[in-house]
């Protein structure tokens, strides 16, 4: 998204002034085009405008369509405030995505404000939500890597620090990466670096959270999951998850479709935050798309880690069903 405050001030003056007379006025674009002496396609170029920077910010609530019944259902049933992002049935899965992520992506807006941490576990649907991001100023404002990028083939640096600097450059706010592997080779070597005062730095951060955003990894999704394509898992791994009946995982911690954890052995290499400590959060903000990842949704529900789903229609049919 565009930064209003890179702009030329006249514009984002005049963006702010035919926003005042179309929105809140009720004007036609004929009328603020008389008003402010210019052309019509000028007036619509400066609306465009206004929406795209977040200065204007628009809202739908219908109690009478059918996303409404549904978000009412999944409120019913896992008790989680839904927001259901009206998608064509026909869409392909990576359009599907791209567009449950834009929601994603200004809905977040309304969650995150100064004085406040935002964790973010990164993954695939995560970076899609980061390249929509509507930027708002915040003050005094952190964002913080939850699980750690590195693998064998990668330090996972780039992937995970362009994903969390969108996040920082879109809010204004301090980015603290969290440098370790995503799976240690030894749990007695996690135990370790957890002593050591620079990670309990993290941790702590992690710890003062406000906000968790993450997205639901699967091993059967049909827009791949980073963590199961991108050399974090070998052989061993992806036979002991599916002996252990592991459906998906949340910021690389495995979960069953029941939304147990204990007793899967990689949770005790994983450098994601354990799910006690994650359901301390006060808002946990999950963004899931595609009826491929409904079973780890569902862990994930089960495991009363989710406090606001964001979700495609076709999946939120099938979760209520």
């Amino acid at each position: 998204m565009t930064d209003p405050t890179s702009s030329a001030p006249e514009k984002v003056r005049d963006a702010l002034q035919a926003a005042h007379l179309y929105y809140l006025q009720d004007l036609t674009m004929d009328a603020i085009a008389r008003e402010l002496h210019t052309s019509r396609s000028s007036v619509s170029r400066l609306l465009s405008f206004a929406r795209s920077t977040g200065l204007v910010d628009i809202q739908i609530k219908s109690p009478l369509d059918q996303i409404s019944r549904v978000q009412r259902d999944i409120h019913s049933r896992f008790g989680v405030a839904a927001h259901v992002v009206p998608v064509p049935d026909h869409t392909s899965e990576v359009d599907r995505l791209e567009r449950v992520a834009l929601s994603a992506a200004r809905i977040l807006g309304t969650f995150f404000d100064s004085n406040m941490t935002m964790g973010i576990a990164w993954g695939s649907t995560v970076s899609a939500v980061s390249r929509h991001l509507v930027r708002k100023p915040t003050h005094n404002a952190q964002i913080v890597q939850l699980n750690g990028a590195g693998n064998t083939q990668t330090t996972g640096i780039n992937y995970a620090s362009e994903i969390l600097r969108r996040f920082g450059d879109a809010y204004g706010a301090s980015v603290q990466h969290f440098p370790v592997p995503a799976f240690f080779d030894d749990p007695n070597t996690k135990l370790a670096l957890w002593r050591e005062r620079s990670t309990q730095r993290v941790l702590e951060i992690q710890g003062r959270m406000d906000v968790a955003l993450f997205g639901i990894g699967s091993p059967t999704a049909e827009v791949p999951s980073h963590v199961y394509t991108s050399g974090y898992l070998d052989e061993e791994d992806f036979a002991v998850l599916r002996e252990q009946n592991v459906v998906g995982d949340v910021a690389t911690v495995f979960l069953r479709a029941d939304g147990s954890s204990t007793d899967i052995s990689l949770n005790a290499r994983a450098t994601g935050p354990d799910f006690a400590a994650l359901r301390q959060v006060a808002r946990r903000v999950c963004v899931s798309s595609g009826i491929s990842k409904l079973e780890a949704l569902r862990g994930a529900l089960a495991a009363r880690l989710v406090t606001d789903l964001i979700i495609d229609e076709g999946t939120a049919r099938a979760l209520v069903e």
